[in-house]
């Protein structure tokens, strides 16, 4: 009866960490999630943005130009729920950032009494009335700092459009995964973009998406080896030293 609780208490550490799923892939690669809808995620939710109040197009009788249409022919670019665009990621952040401090204080006090209304003849001679208290200190702090960041991205990606906004903006949600090596590499992308920001090609630049969310990562025995065990996580944030 004792051994019970142990076990389920061992149980529920696994299942948090994740380790039951790691711990039935051994002897075999990561496996891949299957192609789905990305609305079917259930960490999914709608978006909203703030759009400006509708107009309802001008009457254009006997006009070849329809309102909002961008060319005489059908545009192929991407512009309903479930087309399909190309999101081009081209990344390359660098940050050199040094900093320096150097403060230095000396302080000398010194304090006495030669003259005390004539008690200085009752204070014994070993005493000196003209320096009772004399305090020296010295501080010195000296700081230095220095941040080193180059990171490089390409990424080149297909996304499917989730949602259609108010004012006519397309929600895009991007993943893929691919294996090399028994290592599965996951990439994501999510953001807000304009119509008019796709090129003909139908792709689109990260730079003109807002809110984007861009992740790259990955599971595998490599992936592992160069993470921290979950108790050594544990034991630098809770260790106070």
């Amino acid at each position: 009866m004792t051994a019970l609780p142990v076990l389920c208490l061992c149980a529920a550490v696994l299942t948090g960490c994740g380790t039951l799923s790691r711990l039935a892939e051994v002897g075999r690669p990561p496996e891949m999630s299957p192609t789905e809808d990305p609305t079917k995620d259930p960490k999914w939710r709608p978006l909203t943005m703030p759009s400006p109040a509708p107009h309802p197009p001008p009457p254009q009788a006997d006009s070849l130009w329809r309102y909002g249409s961008r060319a005489f022919f059908k545009d192929q670019r991407a512009a309903q729920v479930g087309d399909i665009v190309t999101v081009l990621v081209n990344m390359n952040d660098s940050a050199n950032l040094t900093n320096d401090t150097t403060a230095s204080r000396i302080s000398n006090e010194t304090a006495g009494l030669p003259n005390l209304f004539g008690l200085e003849s009752i204070v014994p001679k070993t005493t000196t009335m003209s320096s009772l208290v004399s305090a020296n200190s010295v501080n010195s702090n000296i700081g230095s700092g220095q941040i080193q960041r180059n990171e490089a991205v390409t990424l080149r990606l297909a996304g499917i459009i989730t949602q259609v906004l108010a004012n006519g903006n397309l929600v895009v949600a991007a993943r893929q995964e691919f294996m090399v090596n028994s290592e599965l590499r996951d990439l994501r992308v999510t953001g807000v973009i304009r119509p008019q920001d796709i090129a003909s090609d139908n792709t689109v630049p990260h730079d003109r998406m807002a809110e984007a969310r861009i992740s790259y990562g990955g599971r595998g025995n490599l992936t592992d080896l160069q993470r921290s065990r979950w108790g050594q996580q544990m034991m630098d944030i809770m260790m106070p030293f």
